[in-house]
């Protein structure tokens, strides 16, 4: 009788990653958006105050000095809106990692020690959530004042509890999973089993999160500066820019289409890159 041959387990193979319409617009508009802003001091090394009264409210002349124009005090505008990207991409990028970091601590915790500490948090974070977000930034620039950082911290406040939401419900499956008890028959520790069986497995939808969230919080501080909520009115931002402009749509058209067009391109790049994530990373529609 011949022995049967061993069966060798094929080697689990790397998913790879299809090149979509979501992920190919993503990465090309907000890889475009990010570069200018990162080369802003190298294309208008004279920064954004340079005025010239006898240029003011040119119209956009794609061979002169202003391709797009200039605004009320003839400072160029396309350097204001590559400057302006800054202040967007500053608190879009900066409010979601903090606000992600802040509530996937949170939640995690909530998740696990759930019968203590995920009470107390949980109904704190039912309370942020009831809270509306307008109304916690009117208020709290009314008493502190505007300011980049202060909207960061406002956004930061009011979107913890999101993050929280999503990572407790993840730990709450996850922690029932025969890998995770496994390991805790094995001796490992809470700290070892929350971050290296836990975390690393409810990584996908707080990436998805995030993701859209740069789009949102960007829409929001363009809509609170725009408000006079957001930064200092002398740092050139999109929301600004759109508020400078407002009073000469029908003159000037350009002072307020340029930033509202490059608020509508830079949100869309990150939402096409958060549709992607959310195919990507959901299994259900991976299979399907």
């Amino acid at each position: 009788m011949t022995t049967p041959p061993s069966v060798v387990a094929p080697a689990r193979r790397r998913p790879r990653v299809r090149l979509t319409a979501d992920l190919l617009f993503g990465v090309l508009i907000t890889g475009a958006v990010v570069l200018l802003v990162l080369l802003a001091g190298v294309l208008f090394p004279a920064g954004t105050d340079v005025m010239d009264l006898s240029a003011r409210l040119q119209p956009p002349t794609f061979s002169g000095a202003h391709p797009l124009g200039t605004d009320p005090i003839g400072r160029d505008v396309l350097s204001r809106v590559v400057y302006g990207g800054r202040i967007s991409l500053t608190v879009g990028l900066v409010s979601v990692v903090l606000s992600a970091l802040i509530g996937t601590l949170l939640g995690l915790l909530a998740g696990y020690y759930r019968a203590t500490v995920g009470a107390v948090l949980m109904r704190l974070a039912d309370v942020q959530l009831a809270f509306p977000f307008i109304l916690l930034a009117i208020t709290v620039i009314a008493i502190i004042g505007p300011g980049l950082w202060k909207l960061i911290a406002v956004m930061v406040v009011s979107q913890w509890a999101q993050y929280a939401r999503v990572v407790r419900g993840q730990v709450l499956a996850l922690r029932e999973q025969e890998y995770v008890q496994a390991a805790q028959a094995l001796g490992a520790g809470d700290s070892r089993l929350m971050l290296r069986h836990i975390i690393p497995n409810a990584i996908g939808p707080i990436v998805v999160l995030a993701t859209l969230n740069v789009a949102n919080n960007i829409l929001l501080e363009s809509g609170l500066t725009f408000l006079g909520l957001g930064v200092d009115p002398q740092i050139p931002s999109w929301g600004g820019m759109l508020a400078d402009g407002r009073t000469y749509l029908q003159t000037a058209w350009w002072v307020s289409v340029f930033p509202g067009v490059a608020i509508t391109v830079t949100v869309l790049g990150f939402n096409l890159l958060g549709d992607w994530f959310r195919d990507r990373l959901d299994p259900h529609r991976r299979r399907t």
